[in-house]
């Protein structure tokens, strides 16, 4: 990944082959920015500067002497003041660092000096401007066997600072630039194709990031998991030559080793063909992307764990792959849960639910959390509702759901809150079983949602994440290729970092 660097000797001394000037619409006056003045003193006497107007996705490319230690300057319009938001802002980064990568410039600089003159604080800006810049330039790995030209990316992207560099704000920097990276990995992992990324393929490299971030990684195995009773899990793999597994991460920074988890929980469906009841075929390729939960789980953990954030989490991966053969679970079949109860399946390609249930009944029985926060592409019904660009949380705790909202929107990933509404769990119940896990198709998230609070214990803590329609661009934008979004991972690192949850 490109690195990020600190320039802290004041604007005479920035260099790098392009610098980044943020405008707001009107006020292009280098008379008030003295540090871009300073640093790139042509642009005083360059005739294109008095057409920048500062719109809101204007770019235009300034030259001076190509031996000047800034000889180019890339103004980036942000629009009206009173309008910009932190959305705008990372849109208008990530354009600009997206033009600079396809021109092929090696360095990028960003001065603090003008991010600290826009709205939103300094702190937040920096660090947004650098996870912007850094998911601007990320690519899922390519596996073709000629790989296509493409500009490289950024060798570095700097930060010019004046004399002094307040340590907050390189701290903040880090954290987007980690923040970047968790969703970075999320996205990598989402992408990989199912026959590249099984269970056991996901376990190992939950393995590896333990080893490499100082984090614990413990594995069941389809023998583990039938001796603790893992029967609706077991029953989603049982259809694939590839055995399911949960995959249990857990961390803890030096003196919380005692002290109650924050435990997040991930939907991790490597390739989900809908079982017996299969998908349609328009569209099935993008199910390697059904284990968007369980990568955001991975991904926000092991970024805790490198950051040394101060308190104790543990993650449970509910990883399965949904396939159809003559082992596969019926629609009619019974199962038993790992909390005791007997589970009615209606539709095969309700699968996520079946091992989410498992985790979230296992969380409770192991550990004493002060948080559960399930995240899942669970259910067409959720995306239906909410749309591509918000994803949905239920919860019966209005606290929870606001500490995740505030997480969620502080990094530009939204969530509307949806109703758990008791009457509904009327229509899960089952004539032969406790419960039956469908209801009818009206209410279709409600109603996955009460199947998995049935499993959560009064008291403890809950919100379930319905990420689906968010988990996945079909149109690229300046921070996310086509294909996998990483959507929830830095809702689930903000909720790591907070030390109150």
């Amino acid at each position: 990944m490109t690195d990020i660097r600190f320039q802290n000797l004041g604007p005479e001394q920035w260099k790098a082959d392009i610098m980044l000037a943020p405008f707001c619409e009107g006020e292009v006056d280098l008379a008030q920015c003295p540090e871009l003045d300073k640093a790139a003193p042509w642009l005083a006497v360059a005739p294109a500067l008095r057409d920048v107007r500062g719109e809101k996705e204007e770019l235009t490319l300034l030259h001076g002497h190509h031996d000047l230690s800034v000889p180019r300057v890339l103004t980036v319009g942000l629009g009206q003041r009173d309008t910009l938001d932190m959305e705008i802002f990372r849109k208008a980064v990530a354009g600009a660092v997206r033009l600079c990568t396809q021109k092929g410039f090696a360095s990028i600089l960003l001065p603090e000096p003008m991010l600290a003159a826009l709205p939103g604080g300094r702190e937040r800006l920096v660090e947004e401007s650098v996870c912007a810049a850094l998911l601007a330039v990320n690519r899922f790995p390519s596996l073709k066997k000629k790989l296509e030209k493409s500009p490289p990316e950024p060798e570095w992207i700097a930060l010019g600072f004046m004399d002094d560099k307040p340590d907050c704000l390189h701290a903040a920097a880090r954290r987007g630039e980690n923040a970047a990276t968790a969703v970075s990995l999320a996205r990598e992992l989402a992408n990989t194709p199912g026959n590249l990324l099984s269970p056991r393929a996901l376990a190992e490299r939950a393995t590896r990031l333990a080893e490499e971030c100082g984090f614990a990684c413990t594995v069941f195995d389809e023998d583990t998991l039938e001796k603790n009773g893992f029967g609706a899990l077991l029953a989603v793999g049982r259809g694939s030559a590839q055995p399911p597994r949960l995959i249990i991460l857990e961390y803890a920074s030096g003196g919380c080793e005692q002290d109650k988890p924050l435990v997040f929980v991930g939907k991790g469906i490597t390739f989900d063909s809908g079982g017996l009841c299969l998908k349609p075929a328009a569209g099935m390729g993008e199910m390697k992307s059904d284990m968007s939960g369980a990568a955001a789980v991975l991904a926000a953990v092991a970024t805790a764990a490198r950051e040394g954030v101060p308190r104790r989490i543990v993650g449970l991966l509910a990883c399965a792959e949904n396939m159809p053969d003559g082992r596969a679970m019926r629609p009619g079949d019974v199962v038993r849960a790992v909390n005791g109860d007997t589970v009615e399946i209606a539709n095969t390609d309700a699968e996520g639910r079946l091992v989410l249930c498992d985790a979230l009944a296992w969380a409770q029985k192991e550990w004493t959390p002060t948080a559960v926060v399930d995240i899942a592409t669970l259910t067409g019904a959720c995306a239906v509702a909410l749309g591509k660009d918000m994803a949905g949380i239920f919860c019966d705790d209005a606290e929870l759901v606001e500490r995740i909202r505030a997480a969620g929107g502080t990094c530009g990933e939204h969530y509307w809150e949806l109703p758990l509404w008791k009457p509904y769990a009327e229509q899960l119940k089952s004539e032969i079983a406790d419960i039956c896990h469908m209801g009818p198709r009206e209410g279709g998230a409600v109603n996955a949602a009460l199947f998995l609070r049935h499993f959560v214990t009064d008291g403890v803590r809950w919100a379930h994440l319905d990420i689906a329609g968010t988990d996945w661009a079909e149109k690229a934008s300046p921070l996310c290729p086509v294909g996998a979004t990483g959507f929830g991972t830095r809702t689930l690192l903000e909720l790591a970092r907070e030390d109150a949850l």
